[in-house]
């Protein structure tokens, strides 16, 4: 996993807005802190959880001048029918070749075998801040996709970098 300190790899992702798909990348949000939190999958109990967990919470993170995005390896189209039928509000971006959760070094290389799913790739539960210069602020991933991040932790990194 990347660690505090480094540089967080850039990304071109698509997410699926209101007039079709879009690309989002974290270089175009440099000069703001993002949250990045990577999810196993959609349509999951934790996963939907957690995202609508940040959703009810993300006039805070605004307020902290963070930028929140979601990475699954989802598609696009499957993620927009998550957030519509979950009333998830913050940036679902696609990870369908799961190249940015290799990036980040948190990709599983067997998700749920004992539950003979066998997928590699897929993204552990992470999250990351990334400050305005694109430095890794924050890291967590857990192997156990039942563990949520620390947002309290997050929210304290992000109030330290606020300032």
């Amino acid at each position: 996993m990347l660690d505090i300190g480094e540089n967080a790899p850039d990304f071109k992702l698509t997410t699926l807005a209101g007039d079709g798909p879009v690309h989002v990348s974290l270089s175009e949000n440099s000069g703001n802190p993002v949250v990045l939190l990577f999810v196993p999958m959609a349509f999951t109990g934790v996963c939907t959880e957690e995202l609508c967990s940040v959703t009810s919470e993300l006039s805070e993170y605004e307020a902290l001048g963070a930028k929140v995005i979601a990475i699954s390896g989802d598609n696009p189209f499957a993620q927009a029918a998550w957030a519509e039928k979950e009333g998830i509000g913050i940036t679902l971006a696609s990870d369908y070749e799961h190249d940015v959760a290799s990036a980040y070094g948190i990709a599983y290389e067997s998700f749920l075998p004992d539950k003979n799913l066998n997928m590699g790739g897929v993204p552990k539960r992470s999250a990351f801040v990334i400050d305005a210069q694109g430095i890794i602020q924050y890291a967590e991933s857990s192997d156990d996709p039942g563990e949520l991040p620390s947002f309290a932790d997050i929210k304290a990194k992000l109030s330290e970098l606020a300032g």
